[in-house]
């Protein structure tokens, strides 16, 4: 079998396809102006591969979590003693994040880390209220929910007060925090990032 030469038009339009094939991602004026220019070297031009997504895993809804009963306490654990430990861990929590409640600290700076601390483990009282029957209550908070503390007073009694329209107190170490309710209302998660204003007067 013999090779016929190929004119130069012939070879042109060979090299020029071969190279749209080899060089796919550029156009022809730059192949044109790199083939002037300098020496190419041709390699294998292989797709990459596209890496398939991963599914993040779905949680619970909310309508799964109510019908699974996983925030209820049963009633032989709602036990005010069975908590006092949880208590005891909350209050040196608090004493680490203000660097020991010292008497010479700034009240403003106390208040804003409390605001934003973890709640569960807190004893507080409700010291106002547009429901008089709510005023009083005192407990640990064993659960905190955006609209509603979940609180187990001394009586074993589980309660749960909402937020709305109720101030909380909180006291450690002489240290007395008062909550507004009607603008506490997030998740425990949510409050690291919110900023709340220390003055001023805020209505219930």
């Amino acid at each position: 079998m013999r090779l016929q030469p190929q004119g130069s038009e012939e070879s042109k339009a060979f090299v020029n396809a071969f190279l749209k094939r080899s060089m796919p991602k550029k156009k022809a004026e730059a192949i044109q102006d790199i083939l002037t220019r300098k020496a190419v070297v041709l390699e294998h031009y292989s797709q990459k591969k596209k890496k398939p997504k991963r599914k993040k895993p779905k949680g619970f809804t909310a309508k799964q979590r109510r019908e699974m009963r996983l925030f209820e306490i049963e009633p032989e654990q709602q036990r005010y003693a069975i908590f006092l430990p949880l208590h005891e861990l909350w209050k040196q929590y608090i004493r680490d994040l203000c660097h020991g409640l010292k008497p010479d600290a700034q009240p403003h700076m106390l208040q804003g880390k409390l605001l934003k601390a973890d709640l569960h483990g807190a004893i507080v009282t409700v010291t106002k209220s547009k429901c008089p029957s709510y005023v009083g209550i005192t407990g640990i908070i064993l659960q905190e929910f955006k609209h509603v503390f979940k609180i187990i007073t001394k009586e074993d009694k589980l309660k749960v007060v909402p937020k709305l329209n109720n101030v909380f107190s909180v006291e450690i170490d002489g240290f007395i925090s008062y909550i507004y309710g009607s603008k506490f209302q997030l998740r425990a998660s949510e409050r690291s990032a919110k900023k709340f204003k220390l003055k001023g007067t805020i209505d219930l």
